[in-house]
């Protein structure tokens, strides 16, 4: 593993930088590169599933993201290479005095390339400023798994997300245009967590994204099939050419991660003929 230089703490904030490189080796997907600068860390390569499948848990050693924070995650795929990628628990968003923390991902896949991106859920606390943002480049008949969970809010405390900002930006090209964009840019005082087209007064929402290839109708109809363990919680599935969307409103993390893990384990055998392997970190 290689450091890249430079690695600081200004008084803005940690500046983080995780750099990794995947490729196919006979059977074997191997993590060729992995370079990091600041508190952004990987610890091994995982094999649970066999070789084909590199399995990567990404460490945050701080717990949590605070105002003036800047963490960039770059992950490149090389033909045929197939890489899951995860967090050991959830990444918790520190209340802001006025700076913004910030995340960029950015996935690039080359040809028959697969990336699973299956993070755990991330806690916004009260007066959390956060800036989000993913882009995923798609090789020819590459395809992406990822979600993201967000909970409003420390619920079990009685905290609610009354202040702040979020922007989430999302992009999925592939052949050259782009199949995917949405935008979100909330401010918390003006009535979205109450609103009907935003929380609808619940404090977790959730997108699952597969892209890179159709979802036929057989396929869809086993999504929709897929029950959501909370009764009142209000779900849905859709698609549009190589885009399927899962969505998810509630009121537990939990499950919308079992929710997205169920649908996950569906989408898998169906797409890439494998049986869903839940990382072990997961478990802990």
């Amino acid at each position: 593993m290689r450091t890249i230089p430079n690695a600081f703490r200004s008084p803005s904030g940690w500046e983080a930088e995780l750099d990794l490189s995947f490729a196919r080796r006979a059977d074997q997907t191997v993590l060729r590169r992995n370079r990091h600068r600041g508190p952004l860390q990987v610890q091994k390569a995982l094999y649970p599933e066999g070789k084909e499948t590199c399995h990567i848990a990404i460490l945050h050693p701080p717990g949590g993201v605070a105002a003036g924070d800047r963490l960039y995650v770059r992950a490149s795929l090389h033909e045929q290479s197939r890489a899951l990628l995860t967090t050991p628990g959830a990444t918790k968003w520190y209340r802001s005095e006025g700076s913004c923390a910030s995340q960029q991902a950015h996935f690039s896949l080359g040809e028959d390339a697969v990336l699973e991106w299956l993070p755990r859920e991330n806690i916004i606390f009260d007066g959390a400023n956060i800036s989000m943002q993913l882009n995923v480049d798609l090789g020819v008949r590459a395809r992406y798994f990822g979600w993201d969970i967000l909970s409003f809010g420390r619920r079990a405390s009685g905290e609610s997300w009354g202040r702040g900002k979020l922007n989430m930006q999302t992009n999925i090209r592939g052949a050259g245009c782009l199949l995917w964009s949405e935008v979100a840019d909330v401010d918390a005082q003006s009535g979205f967590a109450k609103s009907p087209v935003g929380l609808s007064g619940f404090s977790v929402c959730g997108t699952f994204l597969v892209a890179g290839c159709d979802v036929d109708a057989p396929v869809l109809l086993e999504c929709r099939e897929v029950v959501p363990p909370a009764a009142e919680s209000r779900t849905g599935i859709t698609r549009v050419p190589g885009v399927l969307i899962a969505r998810y409103l509630g009121d537990s993390t939990e499950d919308a991660f079992y929710w997205f893990t169920n649908l996950w384990a569906v989408l898998r055998r169906a797409l890439l003929d494998r049986a869903a392997c839940p990382p072990r970190v997961w478990a802990c």
